[in-house]
């Protein structure tokens, strides 16, 4: 009887589509540009891969333009007179401070202070605003907490499907469509606008530290219109379809949710005290429980690591023990080689008596141990423009 490797078992697997998980408005065209993986998010299909070359599609982002099918992050709309003050309850981040038109890193937390969601707030107006979700239900959480109070809300998932556009071409392929204003966009800003009929919103952001935007198409029935008018658009540009790249993430220290944190981490633990405003009146869920970390040094800490040896393309699924001087440390939780650094690249979570910038550490891959370095995120800059 012949025995196979757990990778090979895995080579030979095969995802099957169903109507049991969601499909995005861009699946069929992720399917004929040649998508190659997909995972699971928010209840839908998520394309990860176009390319089983390695570093295929990291190059295609970092050269010209790419298209990024993340209708999975999913829209928690709060509307309504008391739209915004409900939902300042959700987070630690001081929501007062965003104007209309802005967007802001949000974490959402539990009664503990563990991070249950890690979304971007966007508040479209003084009664209307978006949570845009990464993995996990935070639609059943806000509907809960809004029938243990008195807030007058009307909370719902909206007809909201995000499309990114990645790379250095991205705002002259958005310019070609909408004109020269999106060249003018802030950062974290977005602007809401009719484009021939096809309804979107359009921000200044994205999974990566490249130049990029987000289109929040705002009725599916437009998802073949809009994906085709891009492409015709892109295609003397270069353009190529993508998906969100580890690597690109771990160069600019953006936190995978579910991988790199969940109910059991708290902002503090991941270097996201900014986004937690401790201050009078701010009664969000979790106060309590933040004021008591506030007040020390967390007992554990992310740092970034930079891992020895050949490139690691296929990343980690699961989490790898760390080790520091022969006892057990932390765990790594995320990693990716880089064709940009050309070096692979890891976050860890590590007890905090570890958590020490140019310590060697030894990563416990499956193939054998790792030496690596820790070091302070990120590695690179998030692109301002």
């Amino acid at each position: 009887m012949s025995q196979h490797s757990p990778r090979d078992q895995l080579s030979s697997l095969h995802l099957v589509f169903a109507p049991r998980v969601r499909k995005s408005p861009y699946h069929q065209a992720t399917l004929r540009h040649g998508a190659t993986g997909f995972s699971i998010y928010n209840h839908m299909f998520l394309p990860m891969a176009y390319s089983r070359e390695p570093g295929r599609d990291y190059a295609g982002a970092v050269s010209s333009v790419q298209l990024w099918d993340v209708a999975c992050e999913r829209q928690v709309e709060i509307s309504g007179p008391d739209a915004l003050r409900f939902a300042q309850r959700l987070t630690p981040r001081d929501l007062t401070r965003v104007e209309v038109g802005q967007a802001a890193y949000a974490l959402i937390t539990n009664h503990e202070g563990g991070i249950l969601n890690d979304p971007v707030f966007l508040k479209l107006a003084e009664d209307r605003c978006w949570f845009s979700l990464s993995d996990s239900d935070i639609l059943l959480w806000a509907q809960g907490l809004a029938e243990c109070g008195d807030d007058k809300v009307t909370i719902r998932e909206p007809d909201v499907s995000p499309l990114q556009v990645q790379g250095p071409r991205s705002a002259d392929l958005l310019a070609a469509l909408f004109g020269d204003w999106i060249r003018d966009l802030p950062f974290y800003r977005f602007r809401e606008f009719d484009f021939d009929g096809i309804p979107l919103l359009v921000g200044r952001m994205g999974y990566s530290h490249l130049q990029c935007f987000e289109l929040f198409l705002r009725n599916k029935q437009f998802g073949e219109a809009l994906w085709n008018r891009l492409w015709e658009a892109g295609t003397p540009l270069g353009i190529s379809a993508g998906a969100p790249i580890a690597a690109l993430r771990l160069e600019a220290g953006i936190f995978s949710y579910g991988a790199d944190m969940d109910a059991r981490t708290n902002p503090f633990e991941l270097g996201l005290g900014w986004t937690v405003a401790l201050v009078p009146g701010n009664d969000f869920v979790g106060r309590q429980a933040l004021d008591k970390v506030a007040t020390s040094r967390p007992m554990r800490q992310m740092l970034g690591a930079e891992i020895e040896g050949a490139p690691i393309w296929s990343g980690n699924p699961d989490h790898w023990p760390v080790f520091c001087d022969a006892r057990r440390a932390g765990v790594m939780t995320s990693c990716a080689y880089s064709p940009g650094l050309k070096k692979n690249l890891g976050y860890v979570m590590l007890n905090a008596e570890f958590a020490i910038p140019g310590t060697k550490i030894e990563i416990s891959h499956p193939a054998g141990t790792r030496p690596a370095k820790l070091v302070k995120l990120p590695w690179t800059k998030r692109h301002p423009k």
